[in-house]
């Protein structure tokens, strides 16, 4: 495990505050969900992502599929990406 060097105080109703700095690297936004792991004496925070979740749109449908290294596309995100390869490198698929 990595140290970032950032220490930040427990407030009085048990919050800490993740750092803009973290949040943009690791693409946390407001209201995003983060899990949490316990090991040994670490508190480990991850940012939740649901199974079979789509990683274009976001959806969690029973038409998604997982491809190479896992990653899920529903049929949108598949239509989505497919649109923008054709539009970047200017090919029709």
């Amino acid at each position: 495990m990595k140290s970032t060097g950032i220490v930040r105080k427990v407030d009085q109703l048990g919050r800490v505050v993740i750092p803009v700095e973290l949040r943009k690297v690791l693409a946390i936004k407001e209201k995003d969900l983060i899990e949490t792991f316990v090991n040994e004496d670490q508190i480990i925070l991850k940012k939740y992502t649901p199974y079979n979740e789509c990683i274009v749109t976001d959806k969690i449908t029973s038409q998604n599929k997982e491809y190479a290294n896992g990653i899920v596309l529903s049929p949108k995100g598949v239509e989505i990406l497919k649109h923008e390869i054709e539009f970047k490198f200017d090919i029709k698929a």
